[in-house]
């Protein structure tokens, strides 16, 4: 089942192209433009994260933190690539319901998020496609 559930379909090559796409422009600003900052400065973010689950502000970080790091990067190479969309979907979800509070515009608006889980959901049910390590290591579903 594990295999399953990585192993890449058999899309067209604008399919495959498209995901290839998707993921090297949606990780990358992820990781860049999020996770980054907050690996770096962890240590200043943690006392005023956002706690939306209630888990404590520390844990709230480093949950979000794994996410737009380790999960960006691993949907960046197309490596385990469900997972890490599954991961940036729940981040991106409780991001945009708890905190942005479905805003799509104003001071709190949560428009970039809505738009990031939207790429998110779609690598989720798509997977990462054949230009991928899903492909490399899971190897290539013959049935589609």
């Amino acid at each position: 089942m594990f295999k399953k559930l990585f192993t890449p379909g058999n899309d067209s090559a604008p399919t495959n192209l498209a995901l290839f796409v998707m993921r090297l422009w949606l990780g990358p600003t992820m990781f860049f433009n999020h996770g980054l900052d907050k690996l770096v400065h962890f240590q200043d973010l943690a006392p005023n994260f956002a706690d939306p689950l209630g888990m404590g502000k520390p844990v709230s970080l480093a949950l979000v933190l794994f996410t737009e790091v380790v999960g960006s990067a691993l949907l960046t190479i197309g490596l385990l690539t469900r997972f890490a969309a599954l991961t940036l979907v729940i981040d991106m979800f409780v991001a945009y319901l708890m905190v942005h509070q479905t805003a799509l515009s104003g001071k709190n608006s949560g428009e970039i998020t809505f738009l990031y889980l939207a790429g998110f959901v779609a690598l989720l049910i798509a997977g990462g496609g054949m230009i991928s390590l899903d492909t490399v290591v899971f190897g290539r579903n013959k049935k589609g």
